[in-house]
C-alpha cells in the first residue's frame, strides 16, 4: 500500500470515530468517492489498524442503522417547504 493512501485511510478513519460522519460527508470533505471511503474504511483500515477499523466499523453500524430515519425527516422537511 503506497504511503499516500495509507495517510488517507488513516486520516478519514480519525475524522469518522471524531465527527460521528456518514461515508458520503467524508468523501466530500476528503474530496474522494463513497466508494473510496467505503473500501479504505472495510477493507484497507483493518489491514493499517485494526482497533481503529473496529471503531470506525461501530459508528458505521450506527449510521446504517439510523438511515430510513434520517431519509424520513429529510423526506418531510422537502413537504413542509412546497406548502
Amino acid at each position: 500500500m503506497k504511503d499516500y493512501m495509507r495517510e488517507r485511510i488513516l486520516e478519514i478513519a480519525e475524522y469518522i470515530i471524531s465527527t460521528k460522519a456518514t461515508v458520503r460527508q467524508a468523501a466530500k470533505v476528503f474530496g474522494v468517492s463513497k466508494s473510496t471511503v467505503h473500501k479504505d474504511m472495510t477493507e484497507r483500515l483493518v489491514e493499517i489498524n485494526p482497533e481503529k477499523a473496529k471503531l470506525v466499523k461501530e459508528v458505521l453500524e450506527f449510521n446504517k442503522a439510523e438511515r430510513h430515519i434520517r431519509g424520513g425527516r429529510a423526506t418531510r422537511r422537502k413537504y413542509l417547504k412546497l406548502n
